[in-house]
């Protein structure tokens, strides 16, 4: 029988998908183990429920309340269906979301180019890679992301960062883009003959962060004004494009194949022609062996690179203005918090990687900023085959093929089961990084308190340390610098590629006296 099975499952691809529509029918849950999800309906009609549990043209700017849909009045079950929910839906794969730290760190762990292991699941990355390319270390699986993670590992990785001389290289031109920047907020409150200066600071950190990835890592020479007025709207609207484009092109047809019959397409074309431009002028500096790409060990010829360049541009731009933006907007909300981080960094000038570690309680803010507001809220991943998943501490649950996985960063991190008062001393769903002193005298092992700020397992962020570079460095000269604080004490999110403070990190700054 099973090798009837097997045939049919080789020969006729939509086998699988029918033999599972009769238990689909009557609404038997395709899970097992000991740790079962439990089931969310397609449609609830007359709830109070936040949306529908599945993005469409009307929901699709609010991901977040989409996986918060999954898990409406979870809070009143026991047992594992609390913080692991599944979708089903005759006809289609079924989709699970999982809360559950065990299992996510589980799942990402088990996510690999092995037979059996999950892959990084595509569907929700379709308008990146019709915006960039499908040959990316995002988007391939298999063997193909493997040839791609050993391309990028090197010049990526912490022992080449953090080599002295690379190191002291990369750090000498990150400071100095971001004392320039901060010089221009400086002159600007000076020049206002205020001593206060009401600002939304995200466009400051997104063109700071653009310029540190194009300048001070490819070692590309464009002046700052260009990046501002040209580069980071143009790629603002192209992100902006693909989240757009992942929901609404049914067709699977790339816009810049579209007839220009329209004003918008016409702009998305131009925006399009301009995130080319800026990602050919970064591959410059490579004949003249400049910066990242003195590491950099293939030989694969310009073209093969182009995706994945504009993959990093784009990403690595959305994740550090997140996570710097993110910590500000924190900070201005706690001025106790910011103070002690002034009281670290103030005679501070040059950042090593043992300066970095030994500033302890901005490494806390930063972990803090992590756990409570992570860049990546969600990890896809998708079923290879039919799959038992084991937890550290023993719990087991078999999900079938073709499963599509939400595993949800952003609950996971926000939930008391896991980050409450009983485990690390505060509530889970405030900014306090002091939970970060309690739980490492209390001994729980790193393995304990993940935050899966930059994913985890074999894909996790390969720009990670570079991340923690430049916003370690960005947060600590703006504190040393300046006082912010914010006129509100909410601290909303919004979200499409990454999240990011609803207000655009609008703060009141002061210079510090000298």
């Amino acid at each position: 029988m099973r090798n009837g099975t097997s045939y049919l499952q080789n020969f006729f691809p939509g086998y699988r998908r029918l033999s599972r529509l009769p238990k689909q029918f009557l609404a038997i849950n395709p899970f097992a183990g000991d740790c079962m999800p439990s089931r969310v309906r397609l449609l609830a009609p007359g709830s109070d429920r936040p949306t529908q549990p599945f993005p469409h043209r009307w929901n699709y700017e609010d991901p977040v309340r989409i996986l918060e849909t999954y898990f409406w009045k979870a809070d009143e079950e026991q047992g594992p269906g609390r913080h692991n929910r599944y979708l089903d839906v005759p006809g289609f794969a079924p989709v699970l979301v999982t809360r559950d730290p065990g299992m996510i760190r589980a799942i990402a762990t088990a996510t690999g180019d092995r037979e059996g292991q999950f892959d990084r699941d595509t569907l929700p990355s379709v308008g990146i890679a019709r915006a960039t390319g499908t040959d990316t270390l995002l988007y391939a699986n298999g063997a193909e992301w493997k040839k791609q993670r050993k391309i990028a590992a090197c010049p990526f990785g912490k022992t080449t960062l953090f080599q002295p001389e690379q190191f002291c290289e990369f750090a000498d031109t990150f400071r100095e883009t971001v004392r320039g920047r901060i010089d221009v907020l400086r002159q600007h409150l000076t020049a206002s003959g205020k001593k206060t200066v009401d600002i939304q600071l995200e466009p400051e950190v997104k063109v700071v962060m653009l310029e540190m990835l194009t300048n001070n890592f490819f070692g590309a020479d464009i002046l700052y004004e260009e990046l501002r007025e040209k580069y980071v709207p143009a790629l603002e609207r192209v992100i902006d494009h693909i989240v757009k484009d992942t929901v609404k092109n049914r067709l699977g047809i790339p816009w810049r194949k579209f007839p220009s019959v329209s004003d918008r397409i016409v702009r998305a074309k131009a925006d399009d022609a301009t995130f080319e431009e800026l990602t050919q002028r970064i591959l410059v500096p490579r004949g003249e062996k400049k910066a990242l790409w003195k590491q950099f060990k293939s030989d694969a010829p310009d073209a093969k690179l182009i995706s994945n360049l504009k993959v990093f541009l784009a990403g690595a731009l959305e994740a550090t203005t997140s996570y710097a933006t993110w910590a500000i907007s924190h900070l201005a909300r706690h001025p106790d918090a910011q103070e002690k981080v002034f009281e670290e960094v103030k005679d501070i000038d040059v950042y090593t990687p043992e300066i970095l570690a030994g500033a302890k309680y901005l490494r806390a803010v930063l972990d803090e900023t992590l756990r409570l507001t992570p860049s990546l809220y969600f990890l896809p991943r998708r079923a290879t085959a039919d799959t038992w998943v084991t937890s550290a501490d023993g719990r087991k649950m078999f999900i079938p093929w073709g499963t599509h996985l939400l595993l949800d960063v952003w609950h996971a991190n926000r939930h008391d089961d896991h980050w409450g008062v009983q485990v690390s001393g505060y509530p889970a769903n405030e900014f306090e990084p002091d939970r970060w002193r309690i739980l490492a005298e209390s001994g729980r092992a790193t393995k304990d308190t993940l935050h899966f700020g930059f994913g985890h397992g074999p894909r996790v962020c390969p720009g990670k340390h570079l991340g923690e570079l430049e916003v370690g460095l960005t947060v600590g000269a703006l504190v040393k610098t300046f006082r912010f604080q914010s006129e509100s004490p909410a601290n909303l999110a919004r979200a499409g590629v990454s999240t990011k403070p609803a207000d655009g990190t609008r703060v009141c700054m002061s210079l510090r006296s000298p």
